[in-house]
């Protein structure tokens, strides 16, 4: 499930330093973490959709590797995403 451009705004104007910093790890774990939930909602209205399966295992192991990484290099940014965005790890 792709994410809008509104959608992408929104995000990046949150974590980002400014509006062009979509590399940021912050802000890529804040994209993951919205398309996570839009696999969530579908997988729960098609359960038997294995390949939405797949792609949201691929999508989360992805987030844990940024998170952890983000955790190595800037701990207080690391905390301040987690508690935005209601993660727990």
């Amino acid at each position: 499930m792709a994410l809008n451009k509104e959608e992408v705004n929104v995000e990046v104007a949150r974590f980002g330093k400014n509006a062009a910093d979509t590399g940021n790890a912050s802000v890529q774990i804040a994209l993951l973490t919205k398309r996570i939930a839009k696999l969530n909602a579908h997988i729960k209205n098609n359960g038997q959709d294995p390949i939405a399966r797949r792609s949201l295992l691929i999508l989360v192991g992805k987030r844990r590797r940024l998170l952890n990484y983000l955790a190595k290099t800037d701990r207080e940014e690391y905390l301040k995403v987690l508690a935005a965005l209601s993660l727990r790890k």
